[in-house]
């Protein structure tokens, strides 16, 4: 059986077709017609007594006022299609998003990623967000709701406010300042960056290899990896060696295997 037709359906889920163009100007044009005749005014020279002027306002008149009073916290509702959705902030814990489905025609939702890197949806329920981007995110829960709930889902995600930080990586061994160091939402914290946050490395420290452990990419995965060579990144510029850091990675400088004391 098809489960989608036990779905009950919300009038606008399946809207295909737009009114015709001049269809609501004709309707308004009769219906101030009538409102003209049933007041006896069919005819009637306009009133030559000047009414009340206008309230002076400082408030901004058109579009721009609807700018100004669209509360900031609701970016979404100023975003109409999914191709504009932002491609390049990843979703931390403690980032606040605003939610919306364009056929719905309602104003958006207020979102928080919660301590398990999930959203919470209508419909849908838990999902997850984190290291994921709005645009991603959206595609993902785009296929979740034309599952079962939906014929054509347009899912509108902004973010409202990022957390100041989106975790920690941790720096152990021959650097002069070992232990974590905060994870920046609004920067690109890489190795060489950390390095020299932790004062750079120790007098006798293997500069060559240096040592970063991710943790899996997906449940039941295994660790990763890569080694860097710090003293081309910090002593000699090549920026192109270095990599971006991941929250819970861990950065291990080790000594030298020989040195004086």
């Amino acid at each position: 059986m098809n489960t989608r037709s036990r779905q009950p359906l919300k009038p606008g889920w399946i809207r295909t077709r737009a009114p015709r163009a001049g269809a609501s100007l004709w309707k308004e044009g009769w219906l101030a017609m009538g409102l003209a005749v049933a007041a006896g005014s069919w005819g009637a020279e306009p009133s030559q007594t000047p009414g009340p002027a206008p309230a002076a306002t400082n408030a901004p008149a058109g579009p721009a006022a609807e700018s100004a009073a669209a509360p900031k916290t609701l970016k979404a509702s100023l975003i109409n299609s999914m191709d504009a959705l932002d491609e390049k902030h990843k979703l931390a814990v403690g980032d606040r998003l605003s939610f919306r489905i364009l056929e719905d025609e309602e104003e958006p939702k207020a979102l928080l990623v919660a301590d398990s890197g999930e959203l919470e949806l209508p419909y849908i329920g838990r999902f997850p967000a984190v290291g994921r981007n709005c645009k991603e995110l959206a595609q993902a829960i785009k296929v979740e709701l034309e599952k079962d709930y939906y014929y054509h889902a347009t899912v509108i995600l902004a973010v409202d406010a990022m957390t100041r930080s989106r975790g920690r990586v941790y720096l152990n061994g021959a650097v002069r300042l070992t232990g974590p160091q905060d994870l920046p939402s609004d920067e690109v914290l890489t190795v060489g960056k950390a390095l020299s946050r932790a004062g750079g490395f120790t007098e006798f420290a293997n500069k060559k290899q240096v040592k970063v452990t991710r943790k899996p990419a997906q449940p039941g995965g295994g660790q990763r990896t890569y080694f860097l060579n710090g003293a081309e990144i910090l002593e000699k510029g090549k920026t192109e060696s270095d990599m971006p850091l991941e929250p819970d990675d861990m950065i291990y400088v080790p000594e030298r295997g020989w040195h004086l004391r």
